[in-house]
């Protein structure tokens, strides 16, 4: 067990590294924004309510020219609105009198870093592939670290080895110790993120998971389904997309309601999405007819219908980037990925202070 974590990590060290630093900064992602980047906010005047999907398409049409304008998301009062555009820039507007707050270039330091957590900044089919496999080495890794760490006594030292860090030791045994007793104060944290990213990762895992939590049923992907043209509106697009927005805010969201996404219909049989209870990392996916307005069968259901396995599909992105218990877990996260950027790095210490044989 020692011979593989000792040559698992030297192979792994470096991406492990880089991971948790990018993860560290991404954790805090919104918050950072806020404060950096002065077109995040739109101060609320009065209580005002926000100007409908149209306006901001509209807006966006004369500040993008030319590009395709696919949806506006509204990120609660307070907050500027943004429109995806096909362009590598983002627009923000002003949810309450639709002008302009700015137009910013897309690769801004969280995209390099988002960038470079997801894909070690190579081509995406490359990247996605060398990140998943360096985390399941790294899970492998913790298990591995588990044994190693188990005390062959419980007696008070070895307890006192294992649960405690001896800060006035000399170099060589504090770094053994910020390794070894660092390493198992964050290893749910750690192993939390590393199999919440497998389970993104890996599609056979997913399935897995699925198939474990629901008793034995298949996760079956519904299509997403599409609007009825046998019975078309007159309606414009723009206002089936401010129907489709205030039936979102008004009956159809339960948490969180001042958060909505919505897309805009540029093809008859295409549905409108409606994105609601943005709450903590769990988002719902609604799919509305363009024409009726009636709730497509692809839709998500609502947080208190899910089962177990439902539940886990749709909450493992809040559970991987600590969304899942609001500022309380991302805090937690935040240092779990500063102590797992160290661990490499005191375990290489480790295996070099005892001689360049690679032996554990």
């Amino acid at each position: 067990m020692g011979w593989i974590h000792l040559w698992l990590g030297l192979i792994s060290g470096i991406i492990v590294v880089l991971l948790s630093l990018t993860g560290a900064v991404l954790v805090f992602e919104v918050e950072l924004k806020a404060l950096i980047y002065p077109w995040i906010t739109a101060e609320r005047p009065a209580n005002a309510e926000y100007v409908p999907p149209s306006a901001l398409y509209r807006t966006a049409q004369l500040a993008a020219p030319g590009k395709d304008i696919i949806s506006v998301w509204y990120h609660g009062h307070g907050k500027a609105a943004h429109v995806s555009l096909e362009s590598d820039s983002v627009l923000y507007v002003n949810p309450y009198d639709a002008s302009v707050l700015g137009l910013v270039d897309h690769d801004d330091f969280f995209h390099i870093m988002k960038e470079g957590h997801v894909y070690l900044w190579m081509p995406p089919k490359i990247g996605q592939r060398v990140t998943v496999w360096s985390t399941l080495v790294f899970f492998i890794l913790l298990v591995s670290g588990v044994f190693l760490w188990w005390p062959r006594k419980w007696n008070r030292a070895e307890r006192n080895m294992a649960f405690k860090i001896k800060w006035k030791a000399k170099w060589k045994r504090l770094n053994y110790d910020l390794h070894n007793v660092f390493g198992f104060y964050s290893l749910i944290l750690a192993m939390v993120f590393a199999f919440t990213a497998l389970i993104m990762g890996f599609t056979w895992l997913r399935s897995a998971v699925y198939w474990t939590l629901s008793g034995g049923q298949e996760n079956v992907r519904v299509a997403r389904s599409v609007s009825d043209t046998t019975s078309v509106s007159n309606l414009h697009f723009l206002e089936k997309a401010d129907i489709a927005f205030r039936k979102g805010m008004e009956e159809i969201a339960v948490y969180n309601k001042d958060q909505i996404i919505v897309s805009f219909p540029d093809e008859p049989k295409e549905s409108i999405y409606v994105c609601t209870d943005m709450y903590n990392g769990d988002w719902r996916d609604v799919f509305l007819d363009q024409n009726t307005f009636a709730q497509l069968p692809s839709s998500s259901k609502q947080r208190n219908e899910l089962s177990a396995a439902e539940w886990m599909n749709r909450s493992n992105y809040g559970l991987h980037v600590g969304e899942i218990g609001g500022l309380f877990t991302k805090t937690l996260y935040f240092l779990g990925c500063i102590i797992c950027a160290s661990l490499p790095v005191t375990g290489f210490i480790v295996w070099w202070q005892k001689g360049t044989k690679l032996t554990p």
